[in-house]
């Protein structure tokens, strides 16, 4: 809420009160502010360091970017986590250890929530073999990052937050707006001139001040992945912990980022905790695994063009998981159903394609007439509870994540009879895998059913390469849908790791304090804004346990007055059963 609206809620706050001789807590929005930054809850302070540029460089080179210097801004990652652990919104929602939970029909075993899956439970029998470790709570840390943009008539801001949660609180607190995700920096993003900027050294900077500003942002977390800490939980008891980096939550742009790979390589798992090799040629042939253990002998011992060109592997670059103990990026990268699946195999893959198919099918007018119709129906479903509108139809230049969710509702019988039938199972196929990996809760049923509709999607997709639309089907966000059985066997339901989780924290912690700022200097006034919201939800977490924001103030009034008859009735009694029996005697 802006200042001035602020003052102006105080001001008539204080004219109600006036007739008592009485006034507000806050005199006006510095007043409140200050109470905000002076409250110990969730106090968790900005840092930051500056990062430059210190390679060889040439006689002749010139770079602007090579002086420049660049600030990354962080908080305290341990910190930030302790406070998740102690929260006890959290203590019915959160696991201390890895399960493997099994139905009560059938017997089978199911994924939910992140610590049923594998991944965690080979994580916790790795931990167990040191002594010193034995017995340690296992908390995974979720990490998260992809650049927003804030404004883009007005100069194009952008900025690059990173996210941070735990893997032990439940799938639907990490969804759901409860402060399950915290941001805990914001990352430089380098720019030069239009000269430069193609330039492989310049590219390769950008790239390795990612992984390094990561290493550092990360930094505190290295000793407790060691040595075990003992920090407080949500349910009031103490346990010994044992950290570890975990999934990492992104879409493909940032797969490729993170892996320090080729752009068109698979950034994918093929088999328990590898990464695929598979070629960009032909990304859906047999491919080897990565391994942190695997790329680190092929950079010693190839040249890098062959690593680039055979492998996909920039060598220059070092990922930040290399700093700490039990981490391999290649294991890291989590499903993404926002951008594999919604806006990538569905709305920028088949929907393009039918719209490419009907071009290439008829005649321009009689293409256009056919699209035509296709958003006539699109408009013309009927309001119903889970169903959106479109009343003109797909026309629309900017689409949401929310806006393929809901035409994938509806795109199906409008599409009906003006295509093959063969790219109508081709969309049902690729729905029917939507929705099932979709689940919360995923059985061992559940992955053959996955399984049947990817095979029937491969089936009948080559509608679209017989008909010349695509010449391959080597597209690495199509590629991604072979994987997601294995992923749902490491990390369980894939809801619970995707970017349209940090998508909504944009809003929250990026956009919004953005809105409010002067826009002059603003990342200071959103990392300001970030903390004074952590301070009030820590606030609010701590009142409530303590059960002051149980009722309202006419039921705590009544409940004083209604003890203070009860006392004074307890006191007549005993005064008059005390001379009852002075008198007997």
């Amino acid at each position: 809420m802006p200042a001035g609206q602020i003052d102006r809620l105080l001001d008539l706050w204080a004219s109600t009160l006036a007739k008592h001789n009485d006034e507000p807590p806050f005199a006006d929005h510095r007043d409140l502010y200050n109470v905000i930054d002076s409250s110990p809850f969730g106090d968790v302070p900005w840092q930051h360091f500056t990062v430059a540029y210190d390679g060889e460089r040439l006689a002749d080179e010139d770079r602007p970017w090579m002086d420049d210097q660049y600030e990354v801004w962080f908080r305290d990652p341990r910190e930030v986590v302790r406070n998740m652990l102690a929260n006890p919104m959290y203590a019915n929602e959160i696991d201390y250890r890895p399960y493997r939970e099994y139905s009560t029909e059938g017997d089978k075993r199911q994924w939910k929530d992140f610590m049923s899956g594998d991944w965690a439970w080979d994580q916790a029998d790795e931990i167990a073999k040191d002594p010193s470790t034995l017995g340690s709570t296992f908390v995974p840390v979720i990490l998260g990052s992809d650049k927003t943009t804030v404004s883009v008539g007005t100069g194009n801001n952008e900025y690059y937050p990173l996210y941070a949660s735990i893997g032990n609180i439940h799938n639907n607190v990490r969804r759901a707006h409860r402060n399950g995700v915290a941001v805990i920096g914001f990352l430089a993003m380098p720019k030069t001139t239009q000269e430069h900027a193609e330039e492989p050294s310049f590219r390769r900077f950008r790239r390795q001040l990612f992984h390094s500003s990561l290493s550092k942002i990360l930094d505190p977390l290295k000793p407790g992945m060691s040595t075990p800490e003992v920090t407080r939980f949500g349910d009031g008891h103490y346990r010994r912990v044992i950290y570890g980096l975990g999934p990492y939550i992104a879409d493909y742009e940032e797969q490729v980022l993170l892996a320090c790979i080729v752009r068109n390589w698979c950034p994918k798992y093929l088999i328990l905790f590898y990464m695929c090799v598979a070629n960009r040629d032909n990304l859906d042939e047999d491919a080897l695994p990565r391994t942190r253990k695997y790329t680190e002998a092929l950079v010693k011992e190839a040249l890098s063009d062959d690593l680039w060109d055979d492998f996909g592997i920039v060598a220059q670059l070092v990922p930040f998981t290399n700093d700490f103990p039990r981490a391999d990026i290649f294991q890291m990268i989590s499903p993404d159903i926002l951008h594999q699946l919604v806006k990538g195999a569905f709305k920028d893959h088949l929907v393009a394609w039918v719209e490419k198919y009907l071009r290439l099918t008829h005649r321009k007018r009689k293409a256009q007439k056919i699209m035509d119709d296709i958003d006539r129906r699109i408009a013309a479903v009927a309001s119903f509870s889970g169903l959106r509108r479109f009343p003109q139809g797909r026309g629309f230049k900017q689409w949401t994540g929310d806006d393929s969710k809901a035409l994938m509702k509806v795109y199906l019988p409008a599409i009906e009879g003006h295509v093959p039938q063969d790219v109508v199972r081709t969309f049902r196929a690729l729905l029917d895998f939507c929705y099932l990996v979709h689940r919360n809760i995923i059985t061992e049923d559940t992955l053959l059913e996955i399984d049947d509709a990817l095979s029937h999607f491969h089936r009948y997709r080559e509608i679209f390469k017989a008909t010349g639309v695509v010449l391959h089907f080597s597209l690495p966000r199509q590629h991604s849908l072979t994987h997601y059985v294995r992923n749902i066997r490491l990390f369980a339901a894939p809801n619970g790791l995707c970017s349209s989780i940090t998508e909504n924290k944009h809003i929250e912690a990026v956009k919004e304090p953005w809105r409010r700022s002067s826009r002059y200097n603003a990342l200071g006034q959103i990392l300001l804004t970030n903390q004074r919201l952590d301070k009030l939800a820590a606030a609010r977490v701590n009142f409530t346990r303590r059960g002051m924001l149980t009722g309202t103030c006419l039921s705590a009034a009544v409940g004083v007055l209604g003890r203070s008859h009860i006392l004074r009735a307890r006191y007549l009694w005993t005064n008059s059963y005390n001379s009852s029996c002075a008198a007997n005697q």
